[in-house]
């Protein structure tokens, strides 16, 4: 109901802003999209999203922008059935209209300043880092994986409510945020294309113990379960700095496991839930001649992680993770870039039972060349764990037809261990063809 109430006020903003004697400005972006799976050919996907915008001045000064996002699968393999999605708030969730269709309310800001400052209020995205195929300081909103990470995270990425004020402070910005909205990564269901399968996003088992899973624990309390954070950014000597800290619930589900007997024998309740964190981070970068240098560091209080040690408890180990990304862009041929990332998650507090490694890193390789004055881009992008041997390749062939209207083809390859993030979904890998208009 309350997604209906929602499109139900896109629909009736330009009504609104005709009374006030106001032009709104009208948009909307058109998306279809086909993957198929490259081994047995099977449709994952078959998918028209349509997403209107509006913008319109509301008062002097003050601006409101709204958009909705409606989605039609023909295959229902993403999101099978309608599933509630039960990390996300009423408030911000998407709505299934039958088994094949959701509907959303994607933002909706009214946008002006008070003095020197610039204030955003609504349902909005806030992006903090730039690494690119990964994450390490951008998590101040969540995530939806029912595409695991193939999606862009401009689409995949779940918009809060939230209060967002800029501040001028001489050459620095001073960003304060405020999401009263208790809202958490979106995992896919279990009979779902990218359902997990990796050890170490799963409750562990334990030998002759029958898992049980209970309902998931989500903090509720509008406001008093939300997020708050600060964000100070300067360019000083001719780089980018940033210093970041955010006051959250981490986005994953912890798997918090209690044993006891059953008429069928030993049995392990896991109970997810989520617990606070603190989040302290910032970010660097500059140019030289051809390359460009980024860098991230994130320092996370308590990481909670499963650990199958038949000695522990509740089989949930509490630890701080120090985060970071490298990158360099190499611009040394013309409409070429070539870039390359260094992504390490660092446990400190080590236990030889966990379900992952102390210390992981992912490489990243992308390659991109534009042609025939940037109407056709031609790119691939390369993620890789040495460590487990697993990874991911995206070549992707791309052409703008004209003036708003794009085409696409390309290819999602996954390979390597089972037990890896990415090898997970080997067996997984598909051909993707779409096409974007603009009008």
């Amino acid at each position: 109901m309350r997604g209906l109430l929602g499109l139900g006020l896109l629909l009736a903003l330009p009504r609104a802003a005709g009374a006030a004697a106001l032009e709104p400005r009208l948009s909307a972006v058109l998306e279809m999209q086909y993957a198929v799976g490259t081994r047995r050919g099977r449709g994952q996907k078959l998918e028209a999203v349509l997403e209107p915008r509006l913008e319109l001045e509301a008062a002097p000064g003050w601006n409101l922008h709204a958009l909705a996002r409606l989605r039609a699968d023909a295959y229902d393999r993403l999101e099978p059935g309608e599933p509630t999605p039960a990390s996300v708030s009423k408030i911000s969730r998407w709505w299934f209209a039958g088994r094949h269709m959701t509907y959303e309310l994607r933002e909706l800001t009214l946008q002006g300043r008070i003095g020197p400052a610039y204030l955003t209020l609504g349902k909005q995205q806030i992006v903090w880092g730039e690494a690119d195929g990964l994450k390490v300081l951008d998590r101040v909103d969540p995530m939806d994986f029912r595409e695991f990470i193939l999606d862009d995270f401009e689409k995949s990425r779940i918009p809060l409510w939230a209060v967002n004020l800029e501040i001028p402070m001489g050459p620095a910005e001073l960003q304060l945020l405020w999401q009263p909205d208790p809202s958490f990564d979106e995992l896919p269901e279990r009979d779902s294309v990218f359902a997990f399968s990796a050890p170490r996003l799963l409750p562990p088992r334990l030998p002759g113990h029958l898992p049980v899973l209970e309902k998931l624990r989500r903090p509720r309390r509008i406001g008093r379960d939300g997020s708050s954070g600060a964000r100070l950014s300067a360019h000083l000597l001719g780089w980018d700095l940033s210093a970041n800290y955010l006051y959250q619930y981490d986005g994953r589900p912890i798997f918090f496991a209690a044993r006891g007997v059953s008429a069928q024998g030993p049995v392990v309740v896991y109970t997810p839930e989520y617990r606070r964190t603190h989040v302290v981070g910032g970010t660097a970068s500059n140019s030289f001649g051809d390359f460009t240098l980024r860098t991230e560091l994130l320092w996370q209080s308590a990481r909670y992680l499963s650990t199958d040690d038949p000695g522990d408890t509740d089989l949930v180990v509490r630890t701080p993770e120090l985060a970071s990304v490298v990158g360099l862009d190499w611009f040394g041929i013309e409409d070429t870039l070539v870039s390359l990332q260094v992504f390490q998650s660092l446990l400190l507090h080590d236990r030889p039972e966990l379900l992952r490694h102390q210390l992981e890193t992912v490489l990243t390789l992308l390659a991109q060349h534009r042609m025939w004055n940037e109407r056709l881009v031609l790119e691939a992008i390369w993620l890789h764990d040495p460590r487990q041997g697993d990874g991911l390749v995206l070549p992707k062939v791309s052409y703008e037809l004209r003036d708003g209207l794009n085409a696409w083809f390309g290819f999602d390859v996954f390979y390597g261990s089972r037990k890896g993030l990415f090898g997970q979904f080997d067996g997984r890998d598909r051909f993707v063809v779409g096409m974007q208009w603009g009008f």
